[in-house]
């Protein structure tokens, strides 16, 4: 490297640390990787946060999608290195357990399956975000039977006590004692058929030889496999003998993100990395062997350039035979996605960074003083050329090392000063220009996308999405990705609420909470939404969104800890379940007056983690009586929420506790090695069920 780059990177990378080291990390990674090319969106300024990326449209041809690919190919490096799907980690879920929100944002008591004499009357579900529509998990239940799929490779942390009789040895006598063989316990992989009602008759009906999350319909149990590769539909009328009635696979380098069961119809939702050489036809899904293709021309993509190396396919699946009825694809990036579904649409956000050209041309232009008007110049021309971002990034390296090159000494230590001073301000300025998530709308009736629009920052997950009266709000957090990327930075990361319209055109916002931290929590109830943030303490903000296009933040309440999960009792009163100390907190929140949100109990748990805290799915309630479940590493934990108080009315002491339900007045928890049942009237055991064998 020669002196004059030396010196350009030296000034480059004391103006990135500032800004979060994002430019400098597309800078080093155009020199490092020059077979790599970047492209970026021109973004709305700060001033100007539409959310627009104009019209949609499907490819004509191959060679369009072609030469929308070279114009806007995008390292799978932006921000975080792989794709991270975050369904079901953290914040905010919607219904589940015994409270759901409905489409009216109303709270109904759910029952569950009616399923007769021979079955439980009242049953419980799968904790999910939209209620009436199901998510995948490791538990589902009819009423009658429970289908459970434990961890993988489970070993058992203690030993089952034996007996062993005492033996006595001649003092004068030297012997060898033969070590006594260990107690193992066989805990087969597959899922489990249990019979689980009256929980008397507890027992393994069958077992199958696979994995994987499920959804229930009829009789049709569907299991997505733990390597997001393969779908199986089982027929299980005889629960002693269930029998696989169609499978389906992932096509080359597609992977199944996520799914739903909504009015018997499974949507699955598809990732294919693009073959830049042949990025069409391509199968998202094998179903029984024969694929489901999907051409370029069935491909949607904004007019607007945006960093593609992905396409999405989101298919409606029946569950009875596994045939695929609609598809619809479109295009994105391999990074982090996040897919949110309402009652009336389907949701997929991508990320994408900011164009850095612009940036530093915006940055120059605001501080002419301690630049030559020919720098600008050239940034501003640079802006209009019809050139891949590669060819771009060369060019900005050129004009820089050009400047920088023709000061002394004595100027480059006042330029690098006052370019650490200002940039410092100009990043907490504009941060909403480096990072963008967009978002495609599909509606559910029609199969079709109605809308496609980005706000900045990341959500964090499907909980930060939420659809309320034909609007859509979104949480997000702008300046975390970059965040110590090099070297650390000083750059504040902020929080946002978007309010978009049903185009997602954003029509309100509230900017700025809790300046340096991230989101750890959000929920959206109705017109109010509440996001929790940390970083040293746990700032719980409540938003009045009941003006969707002059959204207010109301209330702010500051405590220890945070939470990471918020689930409501009703919607004055709020549940959280978090971390403070290093210890699981269990916190009541009263939001009935927005301006002053209180804590009103909070409970500290001896355990380092739940798996609560970052998956909806593992936390359950039942309002009948106002208690709620969640495990926890040393066992299951029962609280009483009644009369405002927490109280720990039962503890269950089994190792690698997962879920529980409730069939009628009983509860049954679910570890990796059996199932235990408690009769919710006085919480003492009923029965109990182990899965392992002792050989």
């Amino acid at each position: 490297m020669n002196k004059n780059l030396k010196i350009l990177f030296i000034v480059i990378i004391l103006l990135l640390v500032v800004i979060n080291g994002a430019l400098l990390y597309f800078v080093l990674n155009y020199k490092n990787n020059n077979q790599q090319n970047f492209s970026f969106l021109n973004l709305n300024s700060q001033n100007d946060l539409s959310g627009q990326l104009k019209g949609i449209k499907k490819f004509t041809s191959n060679d369009e999608f072609k030469k929308y690919l070279e114009e806007a190919s995008v390292s799978s490096q932006t921000g975080y290195s792989s794709t991270v799907i975050r369904e079901f980690t953290s914040p905010a879920s919607n219904s589940g357990g015994e409270f759901a929100l409905d489409d009216l944002g109303s709270f109904s008591e759910s029952t569950g399956l009616s399923t007769g004499s021979i079955g439980a009357d009242r049953v419980s579900e799968t904790n999910v975000q939209v209620s009436g529509i199901d998510e995948p998990d490791i538990v589902k239940t009819d009423g009658k039977e429970i289908y459970f799929s434990g961890d993988r490779w489970f070993q058992p942390y203690r030993q089952i006590p034996v007996s062993v009789p005492m033996i006595e040895f001649a003092p004068d006598v030297n012997t060898e004692i033969a070590p006594v063989p260990p107690i193992s316990r066989e805990i087969k992989n597959g899922i489990k058929l249990v019979k689980a009602y009256p929980p008397a008759d507890l027992k393994l009906d069958s077992e199958l030889e696979i994995n994987g999350s499920m959804l229930l319909k009829n009789n049709i149990l569907t299991v997505f496999s733990d390597d997001n590769r393969k779908i199986y539909g089982y027929d299980i009328s005889d629960k002693a003998k269930p029998a696989v009635k169609w499978t389906a696979e992932a096509g080359d380098n597609s992977y199944i993100l996520t799914s739903r069961l909504y009015q018997d119809k499974i949507y699955v939702i598809t990732r294919n990395n693009i073959k830049y050489d042949q990025p069409c036809p391509y199968e998202p899904l094998k179903i029984d062997g024969s694929g489901v293709s999907i051409s370029c021309t069935d491909i949607y993509h904004p007019e607007v350039i945006v960093p593609t190396d992905a396409t999405f396919t989101v298919m409606a699946i029946n569950p009875a035979d596994g045939k695929v009825e609609k598809t619809v694809s479109f295009v994105g990036s391999n990074s982090q996605s996040i897919i949110y579904v309402s009652k009336d649409n389907i949701f997929v956000t991508y990320y994408y960074p900011g164009d850095m050209v612009r940036y530093l041309f915006n940055f120059f232009k605001e501080n002419s003083d301690i630049v030559p008007s020919w720098v600008t110049d050239k940034l501003q021309k640079l802006q209009t050329y019809d050139l891949g971002s590669q060819a771009k990034m060369a060019e900005l390296n050129t004009v820089m090392e050009r400047w920088i090159s023709s000061l002394n000494d004595d100027d480059r230590m006042l330029l690098e000063n006052e370019m650490t001073n200002r940039m410092q301000t100009y990043g907490k300025a504009h941060r909403r220009e480096l990072e963008q998530s967009g978002i495609f709308k599909i509606a559910i009736d029609g199969f079709k996308i109605t809308a496609n629009g980005s706000v900045p920052g990341k959500p964090l997950n499907q909980f930060s999405l939420d659809e309320y009266n034909g609007n859509l709000r979104v949480a997000t957090t702008v300046g975390q990705s970059w965040f110590g990327m090099v070297g650390g930075g000083t750059s504040e990361s902020a929080n946002d609420v978007y309010v978009l319209d049903k185009d997602l055109k954003v029509i309100g916002s509230v900017l700025d909470l809790g300046l340096t931290e991230r989101i750890y929590s959000a929920r959206f109830i109705e017109d109010k939404g509440y996001v929790v943030t940390f970083r040293q303490t746990d700032p719980f903000y409540v938003i009045d969104l009941s003006n969707p296009k002059k959204p207010e933040l109301k209330g702010e309440l500051k405590i220890p800890g945070y939470s990471g999960y918020l689930h409501p009792i009703n919607k004055d009163k709020i549940i959280g379940i978090g971390e403070e100390n290093n210890k699981v907190k269990v916190a009541i929140f009263d939001v009935s007056n927005p301006s002053d949100p209180k804590e009103l109990a909070k409970y500290l748990l001896e355990e380092y983690w739940s798996e609560a805290v970052t998956n909806h799915h593992a936390f359950l309630m039942d309002s009948k009586y106002e208690v709620f479940f969640l495990p926890g590493g040393k066992g299951g934990y029962v609280f009483s929420y009644k009369n405002d108080q927490l109280k720990l009315v039962k503890a269950v002491s089994d190792q690698g506790v997962k879920r529980a339900l409730y069939l009628n007045d009983y509860l049954y928890i679910i570890s990796n090695e059996k199932i235990t049942v408690l009769n919710e009237r006085d919480w003492e055991k009923v029965n109990d069920f182990e899965f392992y064998s002792v050989q």
